[in-house]
């Protein structure tokens, strides 16, 4: 998945990014150690890098994956009992932990998690902002703060309750139970389960790169509206008026009529 990209200078400790001249980036959690916990650091400097990842030219598609043979197993707990030592500490973490979900929620080209092992907690909570999830058979999913007598943001709940529903969200959160790829398959919280999930990821991020960018900033505008509760006609409103000058509409009519591949 990282051969032939390269490797982008705004990486930072448990963190690398890397762009390939298919337009697909790759963000690595990258503590293969500690089953790519994440730090307090990471998740400071996440919407950070995602900002400028956004403004890389022909940027078309993000994958997410981690190190090693896990995606990521959450939270750093040796970190977490120092910041639970401390309410307003803690606070401060629960909105660092946001900010960086919304940066990835809101990244303008489409996402896709690429799940393998342990995907936990705060792991979890990163694949659930992602537009996309694919996991191997491995992979074991779960958001586990009723194990640690952590109150789980708003925020995250949230959205993993628009994702598979107040039933399954309720049987993850107030249980702290992993499941099995297979079972996530079933509750909607991944969409493919595939033995080679990042030869598999990656030849859909192909297919999605070859697709309109437009269409697909305005499929995530108005979802975003919709889940956000703003205005979905008020959302798509600019990229369809934009789509009247844009070469987008004539090329995918041009190449359907010519029977060949669009290139947009």
């Amino acid at each position: 998945m990282l051969k032939d990209r390269q490797e982008l200078p705004y990486g930072v400790p448990g963190l690398r990014v890397a762009l390939g001249e298919d337009g697909i980036a790759v963000l690595t959690l990258d503590r293969p150690e500690k089953r790519n916990a994440l730090t307090r650091a990471m998740w400071q400097a996440l919407p950070g890098l995602l900002r400028e990842l956004a403004e890389e030219p022909g940027l078309r598609v993000l994958l997410v994956r981690g190190a090693g043979g896990n995606f990521s197993a959450g939270a750093d707990i040796a970190e977490l009992r120092e910041v639970y030592a401390d309410p307003a500490t803690a606070d401060d973490y629960h909105a660092v932990n946001v900010r960086a979900e919304e940066a990835l929620a809101a990244f303008p080209h489409p996402t896709l998690a690429v799940l393998r092992g342990a995907c936990v907690g705060g792991g979890c909570q990163l694949a659930v902002a992602c537009d996309l999830r694919f996991a191997a058979p491995d992979a074991r999913l779960g958001i586990t703060p009723a194990k640690l007598g952590i109150v789980y943001p708003a925020v995250p709940t949230v959205r993993l309750t628009r994702l598979v529903g107040p039933a399954r969200a309720t049987y993850l959160l107030c249980s702290g139970e992993l499941v099995p790829a297979a079972t996530a398959l079933v509750f909607g919280l991944v969409e493919e389960v595939a033995e080679d999930v990042e030869a598999r990821a990656l030849e859909f991020a192909r297919i999605l790169a070859s697709r309109s960018a437009q269409t697909q900033g305005a499929v995530k505008a108005v979802i975003a509206a919709e889940l956000g509760g703003g205005d979905p006609r008020a959302a798509v409103a600019g990229w369809e008026r934009a789509s009247r000058t844009a070469p987008d509409v004539a090329e995918g009519l041009a190449a359907f009529i010519e029977r060949r591949q669009p290139k947009f």
